[in-house]
């Protein structure tokens, strides 16, 4: 994508169903599963790459033995951080005893990080600062065993101000207002109830403080936890939580935003974020892996057993289509089928744009993640040149010469890898001028392959900002000389924030926006602007169930190609000398192309959660207001 989008987080969790011994006979070594672990979070490094954590649990451990071990960083390279702090610790204690080199027993006890229950988490810091305490798991200490609950999360609540005020009342002392922190306890607080409750069972029945421990953990029920703990979440979410007994679950949101994908053998239990990561990592077949359904919780208790459990009345689906246009791995089969479809479906609009002239247009892409939807804009490219030429043999037909036939037969469709990202140039100087210089070269293109009576089509995967194509792209691109250059979007125009763990939060950010914006100055209906921002501020009271998207009325008066025609006179200025088009997908063949995802709401402003349209008129309002705050 060219503008840089970030993406909340993903998550990993494997749970061993074998004693350690068996991995060390089969496989060659007790660290099969970390083993596994490093490769479930390089298999996901595309969904962050700001920090990095990795959290296990030793099961049936003695009192005195450490079972919890955590290693969080937010380095460079965090992933490859951890796991070598992990390989060093590792080897160090080989060193020190080299007799725990075939002593399974004598390795759980004494190295950290092996053990049966392993979750990984990587995120890109969206907002804040990106410090190693804002690095999942995120770790809640307890003496009872029972108690110590290790959170990572793919979420974003948009409630994070009531879950806050909810713990108050409840009587407790959060020390930070962020969601995951609120999150946490407010699991943490249902948890230790919980175990308080079955403590008094065991009590009853004669047991001792000794005895009630492995009683707690049987009969510890996360079903109701996790309903009675999630019960007033709104949001986007994906979570994943331990147990320090060895206990453990994934929850996934109702409206089923956020993926998870799980699979069990008879060896392990694995969930994560993105599928292709269990097939590649275990080898196993797209059909074995199956997907968390929303509002549901996977629970893998501390014996092995485990079991789905509705948590929350599952809402209308609303998956999000951005995990298939752009922030999952394009190696997943349906994704790469979804994304083909994305190309092949804004093609009419394509050929339109260049008046069906196949001879005299190079097609290419913004590299690198909207290569798979230029192969299915090539498809319906391909197919359009078939009927060109079959309608040229028909015109001709009984006098048609050989030569004539070759010539047209030749005709091919032109693909050209155009742009080229330059990722290792960073704009250092922070002079505005100096800085815009720089930036225009982080894109470099191929030359001497367009024409100057050539149609240059290049296809993105989505414009959020606009920004690097005005600064950077178009500027490159038009050093090529085309007739015209046509920019087309895989996605619809992102007219609205994102809420649930993208990072779109402003709307003045949104090129879609400001394109609004400017056709209601050149209409002389710019006073729409000022009176959406008092309905919003109206509504400010009100229950989120009663809220209304009243942004919505600053699109109402323009069709898509009013604001696409907008967007690109914006970001092309008098220095462009092609004639510049912009094509978006409509929202219609989005649903088409991907059928099972549903989440449209940055494009339609349909949110899927009441929270939504709240976290959209208060970001206009901070529009209105010159506030550069987040809306939640």
């Amino acid at each position: 994508m060219s503008d840089a989008l970030k993406h909340e987080c993903g998550i990993a969790l494997v749970r061993l169903l074998k004693p350690l011994e068996y991995y060390k006979e089969k496989y060659g070594t007790a660290f099969y599963g970390v083993n596994k672990m490093y490769l479930m979070m390089e298999k996901q490094h595309n969904r962050g790459q700001d920090g990095a954590g990795f959290a296990s649990i030793k099961l049936d451990v003695n009192p005195g033995e450490r079972y919890i071990s955590r290693v969080r960083s937010n380095a460079a390279q965090p992933i490859q951080d951890i796991f070598a702090q992990i390989n060093e610790r590792i080897n160090l204690e080989f060193k020190m005893h080299p007799e725990f080199k075939e002593d399974v027993a004598a390795q759980k006890k004494h190295i950290p990080y092996i053990g049966e229950l392993f979750l990984g988490h990587v995120r890109y810091g969206t907002f804040g600062i990106n410090s190693v305490e804002n690095v999942h798991p995120f770790l809640r200490q307890n003496n009872w065993m029972h108690r110590n609950l290790i959170i990572a999360g793919n979420f974003n609540m948009t409630n994070t101000t009531e879950l806050f005020d909810n713990l108050i009342k409840l009587g407790m002392h959060p020390k930070e207002k962020a969601d995951t922190v609120t999150v946490m306890e407010k699991i943490g607080h249902f948890l230790d109830d919980a175990v308080r409750k079955l403590y008094k069972k065991a009590k009853a029945k004669g047991m001792t403080k000794i005895e009630a421990s492995p009683y707690i953990a049987e009969h510890l029920n996360l079903t109701k936890i996790l309903r009675k703990s999630a019960k007033n979440w709104d949001g986007g979410y994906a979570m994943a939580g331990l147990l320090g007994h060895g206990d453990s679950f994934v929850l996934r949101d109702p409206a089923g935003i956020r993926p998870a994908y799980y699979y069990k053998d008879d060896e392990v239990i694995v969930v994560a974020s993105e599928r292709p990561a269990i097939q590649t990592v275990f080898n196993v077949p797209f059909e074995s892996i199956n997907e968390i359904e929303p509002g549901n919780a996977l629970i893998i208790k501390k014996d092995g057993s485990f079991s789905t459990s509705e948590i929350l009345a599952p809402l209308e689906r609303k998956s999000c289509s951005f995990e298939r246009i752009y922030f999952s791995r394009g190696s997943d089969a349906e994704i790469y089928q979804e994304r083909k479809e994305l190309g092949r479906l804004v093609m009419p609009k394509v050929l339109e744009a260049i008046n069906y002239d196949t001879e005299n247009s190079v097609f290419s892409f913004i590299p690198n993640t909207a290569e798979t939807s230029f192969y299915g804009m090539l498809d319906a490219a391909q197919n359009e040149l078939n009927k060109q030429k079959n309608e040229a043999i028909l015109r001709e037909e009984g006098h048609l010469s050989t030569a004539r036939l070759e010539q047209i037969q030749a005709h091919k469709i032109r693909t050209e890898k155009i742009a080229i990202k330059d990722v290792k140039l960073r704009t250092f100087i922070t002079d505005d001028s100096s800085r815009d210089d720089l930036v225009a070269h982080v894109y470099d293109v191929t030359y001497g392959v367009v024409k100057p009576t050539d149609n240059l089509v290049i296809i993105d995967d989505s414009i959020v900002r606009g920004t690097t194509l005005k600064k950077s792209i178009l500027k490159m691109l038009d050093r090529l000389n085309p007739k015209q250059i046509v920019v087309v979007s895989s996605a619809p125009q992102i007219r609205y924030p994102d809420c649930y763990g993208i990072d779109m939060a402003r709307l003045e950010h949104l090129v879609a926006f400001n394109a609004a914006l400017e056709l209601h100055k050149d209409r002389g209906t710019f006073k729409i602007v000022e009176e959406i921002y008092y309905k919003c501020k109206a509504q400010l009271e009100l229950q989120d169930t009663e809220v209304i998207n009243h942004v919505k009325e600053l699109y109402a008066p323009f069709s898509d190609e009013e604001i696409s025609d907008k967007i690109a006179e914006i970001i092309s200025d008098a220095t462009i000398n092609a004639k510049v088009k912009l094509i978006f997908q409509s929202v219609s063949d989005l649903h088409e192309a991907c059928p099972k995802n549903l989440g449209d709401w940055y494009f339609t402003g349909d949110y899927p959660t009441p929270g939504g349209n709240r976290v959209v008129n208060k970001a206009y309002i901070n529009f209105y207001e010159g506030n550069p705050e987040r809306a939640y």
